[in-house]
């Protein structure tokens, strides 16, 4: 397997001191990644599929969709589109079999629709306790269900499925995603409802996507926001030890990826 390309689809301008405790008022420029990687076995991965027109711009939305957007107003690269770095790595969407779905928020869900003939690895229970939620839960939540493929279910394939296996005492127990002790997902709760991260154990360093565990890499050292930022959490305090997890995995000589670290200075 090659590692892991992470992508920016989009950046997102906002005060530092809103993304990050004790951060400055200034704003700063956020990234929107998501990640591809290439399988021997199953060819093009996609882990998420970032921000993209269905959640931006399509006038299809739902009016909750719509002020959602505007709220972060998202700015996308076109360039930095799943469908225009496929191209780029020979690849179209029809060769896409499978999509890593680490939580449910639009900026990781809103390019499924593009992918017709991918699976999607994603936490089964999570999954479950979403459909028996009714609209403002879902809301409440930040999940747009609007995003999500309608035979989304049918295409399912849990991560809870994969082989077992102990990462160490920073990250614990971790499901096997391939079956070949590759990739593996380990639970990183607080942020989303079934937010997960990956695990790359024979990359040297060895790599963690943490995707939202935080947002800013310099916020792992017990500096996430509270305030307002606290609203969109699953769970403020779950969030926070599992960020100190992530801490000290890149202490203990990781190398830590986050899907929303700043861009630029």
């Amino acid at each position: 397997m090659t590692e892991p390309l992470f992508i920016n689809s989009a950046t997102v301008r906002a005060p530092e001191f809103l993304v990050m405790k004790r951060g400055r008022v200034r704003a700063i420029e956020i990234g929107v990644r998501y990640g591809f990687v290439s399988h021997p076995e199953l060819g093009p991965v996609l882990i998420d599929t970032g921000y993209g027109p269905r959640a931006t711009s399509s006038r299809e939305r739902s009016v909750m969709l719509k002020l959602y957007g505007r709220v972060l107003n998202p700015v996308l690269h076109p360039e930095g589109q799943p469908l225009a770095v496929l191209e780029r790595q020979g690849h179209s969407a029809a060769d896409v079999r499978l999509i890593v779905v680490t939580h449910f928020h639009p900026d990781h869900i809103s390019g499924l629709m593009d992918f017709p003939n991918a699976e999607f690895a994603v936490s089964g229970r999570a999954f479950e306790a979403m459909r028996r939620m009714g609209v403002l839960a879902r809301l409440h939540r930040g999940i747009f269900s609007e995003l999500l493929p309608h035979n989304f279910a049918d295409r399912l394939r849990p991560i809870e499925n994969g082989p077992i296996r102990d990462l160490g005492p920073a990250l614990g127990p971790g499901h096997d995603l391939f079956g070949d002790g590759s990739c593996f997902a380990v639970d990183l709760p607080g942020h989303a409802l079934g937010h997960f991260g990956l695990y790359w154990p024979s990359l040297s360093p060895p790599l963690l996507y943490a995707v939202d565990a935080t947002w800013l890499s310099d916020a792992l050292a017990d500096r996430l926001p509270s305030g307002p930022a606290r609203l969109v959490y699953e769970d403020a305090d779950v969030m926070r030890r599992s960020a100190r997890r992530v801490r000290d995995f890149a202490e203990a000589g990781g190398r830590v990826v986050l899907c929303h670290d700043r861009v630029g200075p």
